[in-house]
């Protein structure tokens, strides 16, 4: 019975906590949009932009495992 006396009390402060951000989630505009996260990952980006070294391998260059080039 003495554990009750700690876990009733810390679910009502989690559960206060949770409502708490979840009213706040609400009221910040989260859930206002909620078809544009679906399309936006639909939308295809044609220039896409890569971090400095990786740039992407030209197709002349060969792999190590490419068999040498007979001449």
């Amino acid at each position: 019975m003495d554990v009750l006396e700690f876990l009733i009390p810390l679910a009502l402060v989690l559960g206060s906590v949770g409502l708490i951000f979840f009213i706040w989630s609400i009221k910040t505009g989260q859930y206002d949009d909620l078809e544009g996260a679906a399309q936006r990952i639909l939308i295809e980006d044609d220039a896409v932009s890569l971090p400095k070294g990786h740039e992407q391998p030209s197709e002349k260059t060969t792999s190590p495992s490419d068999p040498p080039a007979e001449s």
